[in-house]
């Protein structure tokens, strides 16, 4: 037998695994403390601006004028945002606007909420921070947004400010939600607020790794309630609470996923353009495809308002990039997103402590790189926007 120290290698896989949580414990310790809480970094009055569908000239005239509430931040001259003021201003232009829309875009009477589905096959996507990041932006864009984690790695849960591992390991994670026995719950009771205003988080844990072993079981005693149809009547519950829905799927196509799938309203799959990731790609459709079919055999209902390719983690400068992206915009006209999410330097370093780059103080972040990433994260939602909009039947 293989000894590693004078211990054989289950032995010191188990060691591995408790040194790497208790320093991963430390770590986030470290840098989120027990009694601090994640903060939202103000924004400049060009954010600002930006946000609320303005040139930076016209919000100052309408502070001058007095039409806008003033804001509390910065200095003379130099005026900054809070999320919360940004609500309130969006709530004073409306009021005053022809078109309320244009202040407050969230779903009006007849429109469904829209449930976007994160899916893929191959971890290191950039699929959790991709949905991070959309989240928060179409928070700040005025919307009414929940966010869920169906992965048990609860990569987006840590990123929104949680550490599943203290936080979560036994009770308030999705699987409270999902799960057979008679501990099951409403989704209300373990949906929480975050620090950014209009966005809430239903968590997820390793817990959920208990959803993919129960489910078979079951299946084979016949539950009255099939997997695919429990995050749909959950998410009914709440249906009045929000404009939009993002589920966060581990990489992998298990009943955490098809869960998902058969509760969304649209799906979003993240590829990385190479070949490796691609060749994934297919065999992650073929699959998922096959699955769908089984589930709408036995019953399932499902309707898509659209699906759509988005390439993360993209250089423009790097070459066989490029042809990749070409070759999946040939193979699926129409359906691969124009404007991609590029690989940043900014949102690596926010996430070397569980931040996204509306958290960091952006003078720890070079300004033209951070401006990059936050371009592209801007161009992205924008093209998401005008899909969700088709959806609900608004004009171009």
């Amino acid at each position: 037998m293989i000894e590693i120290n004078g211990r054989n290698v289950h032995e010191t896989m188990i060691a591995d695994a408790e040194d790497l949580a208790n320093e991963l414990s430390s770590h986030i310790l470290r840098n989120l403390a027990p009694n601090s809480e994640k903060v939202l970094r103000p924004f400049s009055s060009a954010e600002a601006a930006e946000l609320l569908g303005v040139s930076t000239a016209n919000l100052r005239k309408l502070h001058h004028d007095g039409k806008i509430p003033e804001v509390t931040g910065g200095t003379t001259g130099r005026k900054l945002y809070t999320a919360q003021e940004l609500i309130e201003i969006r709530e004073a232009l409306a009021k005053q606007a022809r078109n309320p829309l244009a202040y407050l875009p969230g779903r009006r009477e007849g429109e469904q909420m829209q449930v976007i589905c994160a899916i893929t096959f191959k971890g290191g996507s950039g699929k959790s921070t991709s949905t991070v990041h959309l989240a928060q932006r179409f928070a700040l864009k005025g919307y009414r947004v929940l966010v869920i984690d169906m992965d048990p790695q609860a990569s987006l849960s840590t990123l929104m400010g949680l550490r599943p591992e203290i936080d979560l390991y036994e009770r308030g994670t999705i699987y409270d939600v999902l799960r057979y026995d008679e501990g099951r719950i409403g989704m209300e009771q373990v949906i929480r607020p975050t620090h950014f205003p209009s966005l809430d988080l239903c968590p997820g844990g390793l817990i959920l790794s208990e959803y993919e072993t129960e489910t078979p079981t079951a299946l084979r005693h016949g539950d009255p309630e099939p997997f695919y149809t429990r995050l749909r009547s959950a998410l009914s519950t709440v249906d009045h609470r929000y404009d939009l829905v993002f589920v966060d799927c581990p990489p992998q196509l298990g009943f955490l996923t098809l869960t998902a799938m058969t509760a969304a309203t649209s799906l979003v799959v993240p590829v990385i353009p190479n070949m490796i990731d691609v060749a994934s790609l297919a065999q992650f459709m073929t699959m998922a495809s096959s699955a769908l079919t089984q589930i709408a055999n036995a019953g399932g209902e499902f309707d898509y308002d659209f699906m759509r390719y988005l390439l993360c983690r993209y250089e423009p400068t790097d070459g066989p990039q490029t042809q990749v992206s070409a070759f999946l915009r040939n193979i699926f006209p129409g359906r691969v997103m124009t404007s991609p999410f590029l690989k940043s330097t900014a949102i690596a370093d926010a996430g070397l402590t569980s931040d996204t780059i509306y958290e960091i103080d952006r003078a720890q972040v070079n300004r033209a790189t951070l401006n990059r990433a936050l371009e592209s994260i801007n161009l992205v939602s924008a093209e998401l926007e005008r899909e969700l909009h088709k959806a609900w039947g608004r004009a171009a």
